[in-house]
């Protein structure tokens, strides 16, 4: 009898806490970058994803009949490729998520709720500019099942963030933003106030992006090298890859012990009119500049949208659908984060990550993905080609 009302008391104070660790497992970092303020005058998407679900895969979706092929980001266990997490397709239209805490205004149960794997694989099958997304929020069946704020760019250069609920959504354009970028976490700036998640996350990547919004030199490299592999804290106006301690508390840094990938789409130069793009085209000109695993530990490789665009060391090709660089990089995490007692997973080792003599994983990485990155545009734009 007594354990019955003791049971009674601690069960919605035990459910509070089970719930309260995993509010913030889907949590982003997401910026749209307008071609005027990339050197190479493309716009781009860019997610850097914070899940539970830690491994990921890349892989190359073939058009059905009425229907447009695409690459997407999905998780390892998504045999049969039903939830794309970000990606694009071949007229050239991309989407991504964060999700939000502040906009579902319902009582949908959460059984219900996490549909936006969903709704992005349907854009992505069937839209090709950012007015296409919104007709397709429009006439999607109420409830949505969502809460979030999707990101898309076509490639006419539009771009624009949809806060989005159950029922409704608000559109905020690329065209309106002050200085040419959006940025987005896990909550909506049309929501309720002060409810939600990632404002110091929000604040450092604006900090971040800041110098090079003024000189319009935002890049994929800013993005996935700068931003991703960044513990600069807005909060404390500190960055501690440099502060010269060893054990640092893992909070509110844009990179997360639950960080899974760093993805940058970079589009066209922007077409006047979408009737121009072909699937050859995207082919040609977009590339999906991705790093799986945990971002400061990620290698990042070019994707294309083709059937041979997608590298194999992305693909899901390891037993369980793991890839091979999103399991090098979860081994390199396990190293960063290598206490497993009490709060151990809280504390980051700076040791493993930056070193005086240059050998820490996130330098040795940059190193690399600058010759990747050279790589990728030199099979782009053609360099060095006879």
């Amino acid at each position: 009898m007594m354990m019955n009302i003791v049971l009674k008391f601690l069960t919605p104070i035990l459910t509070c806490m089970l719930l309260l660790p995993s509010m913030e497992s889907g949590a982003c970092t997401s910026a749209i970058v307008s071609a005027e303020v990339n050197p190479y005058g493309r716009p781009i998407l860019w997610k850097h994803r914070d899940t539970s679900t830690i491994d990921n895969k890349v892989e190359y979706v073939a058009a059905r009949p009425g229907e447009l092929s695409y690459v997407a980001l999905f998780n390892a266990g998504d045999k049969y490729l039903k939830e794309a997490w970000m990606g694009m397709n071949e007229a050239g239209f991309a989407v991504m998520n964060t999700a939000s805490y502040n906009i579902k205004d319902d009582k949908v149960s959460a059984k219900k709720m996490d549909k936006e794997g969903y709704v992005m694989t349907k854009a992505l099958k069937t839209c090709r500019t950012v007015d296409d997304f919104a007709r397709l929020l429009e006439t999607l069946p109420r409830p949505m099942g969502v809460e979030a704020n999707f990101g898309v760019i076509d490639a006419t250069g539009n771009g624009a963030y949809f806060e989005t609920n159950n029922h409704s959504y608000r559109r905020f354009d690329l065209k309106d933003a002050e200085n040419g970028v959006l940025v987005r976490t896990n909550y909506s700036h049309s929501g309720r106030p002060d409810e939600g998640f990632g404002f110091v996350r929000e604040a450092n990547a604006c900090h971040l992006l800041d110098p090079y919004v003024r000189t319009k030199s935002v890049t994929p490299e800013v993005l996935t090298e700068e931003l991703s592999r960044s513990f600069y804290h807005d909060m404390n106006k500190r960055d501690y890859s440099s502060a010269g301690e060893r054990w640092v508390i893992d909070q509110d840094f844009i990179p997360r012990y639950k960080s899974t990938a760093t993805i940058a789409i970079e589009g066209c130069r922007p077409v006047s009119s979408v009737s121009e793009v072909t699937p050859e085209m995207v082919k040609r000109e977009y590339v999906m500049w991705t790093g799986l695993g945990y971002p400061p530990c990620a290698e990042i490789r070019a994707v294309t949208c083709d059937k041979e665009g997608v590298d194999k060391d992305l693909r899901g090709s390891l037993p369980n659908g793991h890839s091979p660089l999103a399991d090098k990089a979860k081994k390199m995490r396990d190293e960063v984060f290598p206490i497993h007692k009490g709060n151990g997973d809280k504390y980051i080792d700076m040791e493993k990550l930056f070193r005086e003599d240059g050998t820490g994983y996130v330098q040795k990485l940059k190193q690399l993905n600058v010759e990747n990155f050279k790589k990728g545009r030199e099979n782009r734009d053609g360099y060095g080609k006879n």
